[in-house]
């Protein structure tokens, strides 16, 4: 039985949560909480279930660095605040807590973070003989798992194309994702966040670098580009309203590139409902969003991927996925070797364990 904390019950931290209760191999013992509205609630109303769990919702860091606990599920946004977030972090891991993580996107492919990064993580693994390990849906799964799969199908490859199509128009976050990406903003607004010079790179130019050195080639430059759409009609969705002008769509990629072509492309296409960007790639079959691969090559491989609920949105049932990327490495991540852990590094078998159970 391992002893979890949760740090953050937003979009994606609820239903780490809920699995972490749900599950008969995990003890919940903590959970973070920064909101006063959530702070002093037991852990069940923060996810949504009706049995209490006694564990009570803080926002002392401190005090939950105290439990000793075997790990830290961590989905708190840290790419807007990284001191602060790598603060928090190594507390846990100096302390001797390992950390699994879907924040920090850029410690993914954690062989090429920068040292501003790499260096106080590892500092603490070394200290309290910790791990840390960062994945999600995309970055994550999308751009290693997903690849590593189609790949194995062939024997010969001439390039790899990643794609995330996915409509955010239910994606209740127009704080941090809507105003990075610039959803609403005209041309004459300042560049939003994530399309400033550099950051599309920093976010997946590791997984880039990382596939190429799995693949054993060497690039010649890793380059990004990107593109807005804006609408000539409103829009009106969960994320927000778009006034006529306002971008209601974007599509962006990192690119592997060798030879003066393209060989390893991870690209986004984003929008905010079907009516935005009517001449860009839709999901095929009238989903809502795939994470696809295609691999050019010996033969060519292609590979959909749709996740789904019954209940909820798919940008939900993404999140539900994101926090299963990490809460199902717990186990071996508190068995491994102390350090920054890629998921090259984890059999994805171990990543199976705990999953077949059956509800009380």
């Amino acid at each position: 039985m391992r002893r979890v904390i949760q740090f953050s019950t937003g979009n994606v931290g609820r239903h780490s949560l809920q699995a972490i209760i749900g599950r008969p191999d995990l003890e919940l013992v903590g959970v973070h909480a920064s909101g006063p509205d959530k702070i002093g609630r037991d852990a069940s109303e923060l996810c949504g279930l009706d049995t209490p769990t006694g564990v009570i919702a803080t926002d002392d860091v401190d005090a939950l660095v105290g439990l000793g606990a075997d790990c830290v599920v961590y989905t708190s946004r840290g790419e807007t605040r990284p001191m602060e977030a790598i603060d928090q972090m190594t507390k846990f891991l100096s302390a001797g807590t390992n950390v699994v993580a879907t924040s920090m996107v850029w410690l993914v492919a954690p062989r090429y973070a920068d040292e501003w990064l790499l260096g106080p993580m590892q500092k603490a693994c070394e200290a309290g003989d910790s791990s840390l390990y960062v994945n999600g849906i995309d970055p994550g799964f999308s751009g290693d798992t997903l690849v590593h799969s189609a790949v194995s199908l062939t024997t010969r490859v001439d390039s790899i194309f990643v794609q995330e199509i996915f409509d955010y128009g239910n994606y209740d976050d127009a704080e941090f994702t809507g105003v990075s990406m610039g959803f609403g903003m005209t041309p004459d607004d300042e560049t939003p966040l994530a399309f400033l010079p550099g950051v599309i790179m920093s976010m997946w130019g590791g997984q880039v670098r990382s596939l190429a050195g799995n693949l054993g080639i060497e690039l010649d430059e890793v380059r990004e580009r990107s593109e807005r759409w804006y609408t000539k009609e409103r829009i009106d969705c969960t994320m927000m309203t778009v006034e006529p002008g306002g971008m209601a769509a974007v599509r962006f990629a990192t690119e592997g590139v060798r030879d003066g072509v393209p060989v390893i492309t991870l690209e986004h296409v984003t929008r905010l409902t079907n009516a935005a960007a009517p001449e860009w790639e839709y999901p095929p079959d009238g989903h809502t969003g795939v994470h696809r691969v295609i691999v050019e090559g010996e033969p060519r491989v292609e590979i959909n991927t749709h996740v789904s609920h019954p209940l909820l949105d798919s940008t939900d049932a993404g999140c539900i996925s994101t926090a299963g990327r990490v809460v199902n490495a717990i186990d071996w991540v508190c068995n491994a070797p102390k350090g920054l852990i890629s998921v090259d590094d984890i059999p994805q078998s171990a990543t199976m364990r705990g999953l077949m159970w059956t509800s009380p």
